[in-house]
């Protein structure tokens, strides 16, 4: 844990993309582009169909190493009746991946659990390995149901606590990297309401994702039942993410992360707050609880730190008594920052109160247009001027904004409408993907036939390229479990000329081109690498139309066992 919160005011607007339309791709020699989706209605998602041949390159059996895992040929039913639990974590653990508490962190084993529609009932927790994407169906999502007598910490637990090992753990919560949980309904409604049925254990760190799901856990009066909960960690990002119902929506710990697009319906507290540097809440719903933000604050030592920041931004808050509740009066040093930003509240009596003490801040049928509380700090001075009340309006430009008047937003484009026939794999025209083979002129021949045509499926693997590989503007393309390419040799040796190894778009061109599930890297001595320029922009008038999404660049070599 860090030594304390961060006491400053900040507002941290965070800028997703987004985009609405397809547009021709400009850049490509597409003569037929893409267009919309023509999946048709009960067709699974592609990814459940598409041929799996991704491999890990550096796995000591890369040949013998399974990537791509559906858990139904693991033995799970999917049926709501058969007890799926062992099946599930087979299809999840097999192939001697890292877990089970003796290995701290792997890219060698990397893996895409894939849930096809259903309801599988489980027993105990889903613990998902070190470099784990759990992937369910993007058109008809899967639900995972506890059982009425399931035993354990969450449905889903990132980092279990080993039995009898005085709080040791099976991960390092700072280096808990590479998790995505993805298109999943969780329900805990068959536990009894007293019992603490946790939807997700998610004890992360960076490059690290929840999205596209769904909680529905106990409404009884007095239920225990919690859709997320973080004691600690050290950041990441969720959103699209519905919870309906339990005593909290979720309770969260962490240094920093950023949260998009939630709904909290029905919950005693929508979001309580134990401790963290800094928090961004962005496009917030809050429906019929009765707190929305409960934030534990007055902390300033390492063994006492709560809530150091939170930025909240576009919510909509309804028939909810308290907003934001504080359990210490703020004065800059304790209580923690806050700022609101465009805040619609619906009748909610108390905009921010403190617990058992005063109201900072009268609520109502009213909007919060920039309202903060903490230390606001001036050059080099290190001694803040305390503020609460209204702050300054950011300028946002009308570009950042969607027609409501909220920051535009992008969810991680999966492409549930389309069908296989508009997806085409690197590995079926020529790439390897093997960590040794050249695959620049593959590739860069497959962005020039296909970028615009068809979406572009990099499967599993580490592709190599000795020079400039250029995705041209127009490119829509993902990974499979974080497809890696790597630039490699001496084209990027020189620090005096250096040089991309990939470029996203020639300069000054325009066109659609999302790029997701990839990391970006080089092999061996590369100081003379740019590991990615970018250069292609969105088309006209169209928002958020090229950007990337659960992509990373990596410096200093990834393919290891610790």
């Amino acid at each position: 844990m860090p030594t304390k919160p961060i006491p400053m005011l900040f507002a941290l607007l965070a800028l997703i993309l987004s985009f609405t339309s397809s547009v021709t791709a400009l850049g490509t020699s597409c003569s037929v582009p893409l267009g919309a989706g023509t999946a048709a209605p009960g067709e699974p998602f592609w990814l459940q169909t598409i041929k799996h041949q991704g491999t890990a390159a550096f796995n000591p059996n890369p040949a013998g190493y399974q990537v791509f895992r559906n858990v139904k040929d693991f033995g799970a039913r999917g049926d709501g009746v058969t007890d799926d639990t062992a099946a599930i974590n087979n299809a999840i653990s097999s192939g001697g991946r890292c877990g089970g508490g003796s290995c701290h962190s792997s890219t060698v084993t990397p893996a895409l659990v894939y849930f096809p529609a259903g309801t599988y009932l489980v027993t105990s927790p889903i613990v998902p390995y070190y470099y784990t994407q759990l992937i369910g169906d993007a058109r008809n999502l899967p639900t995972l149901l506890a059982a009425a007598n399931f035993v354990g910490m969450a449905v889903i637990d990132a980092d279990p606590y080993i039995p009898g090992g005085n709080g040791a753990q099976w991960y390092t919560n700072q280096n808990n990297f590479f998790r995505s949980v993805r298109n999943f309904v969780i329900d805990t409604r068959r536990m009894p309401a007293g019992a603490t049925g946790t939807g997700i254990h998610w004890q992360v760190a960076q490059a690290t994702s929840l999205m596209n799901i769904v909680f529905q856990l106990s409404t009884a009066a007095g239920n225990a039942h919690q859709g997320i909960w973080m004691e600690n960690g050290s950041g990441g990002y969720m959103g699209d993410m519905v919870f309906n119902g339990g005593k909290f929506g979720m309770w969260v710990g962490n240094q920093q992360f950023t949260v998009r697009n939630v709904t909290m319906n029905n919950a005693d507290t929508a979001i309580f707050g134990l401790w963290n540097w800094g928090w961004t809440f962005q496009g917030v719903t809050i429906n019929n609880c009765q707190v929305g933000f409960d934030l534990s604050t007055g902390g300033v030592t390492q063994e006492t730190q709560t809530v150091g920041a939170e930025a909240i931004i576009d919510a909509v808050v309804t028939n909810t008594p308290i907003f934001v509740r504080t359990s210490q009066p703020s004065n800059g040093r304790l209580g923690g920052s806050l700022v609101l930003n465009n805040i619609k509240l619906n009748n909610v009596p108390v905009a921010v109160g403190v617990a058992g003490g005063a109201t900072v801040l009268s609520g109502g049928t009213t909007t919060i247009t920039s309202w903060g509380q903490g230390n606001v700090y001036s050059g080099v001075n290190a001694n803040g001027a305390f503020t609460q009340g209204n702050i300054p309006t950011p300028n946002k430009p009308a570009p950042l904004l969607d027609s409501s008047g909220k920051i535009f937003g992008k969810t991680h484009p999966q492409y549930a409408a389309y069908s296989l026939s508009q997806i085409v794999s690197v590995k079926d025209h020529g790439a390897r993907g093997d960590g040794t083979t050249d695959d620049t002129a593959a590739l860069q021949a497959i962005f020039n036939q296909f970028s615009g045509c068809k979406i572009i499926f990099f499967d599993a693997g580490t592709y190599i390229v000795t020079s400039t590989l250029t995705i041209p503007a127009g490119t829509q393309m993902t990974g499979e479990a974080w497809t890696v390419i790597a630039g490699k040799g001496a084209t990027f040796n020189n620090i005096n000329n250096p040089v991309p190894v990939v470029r996203v778009g020639e300069t000054n061109s325009q066109g659609l081109t999302e790029i997701s599930d990839i990391v970006f890297s080089t092999v061996g001595p590369a100081p003379g690498a740019i590991v990615v320029e970018w250069n292609v922009k969105q088309p006209a008038n169209q928002q958020g139309g090229a950007g990337m999404w659960d992509s990373h660049i990596r410096l200093g070599g990834g393919q290891c066992l610790v």
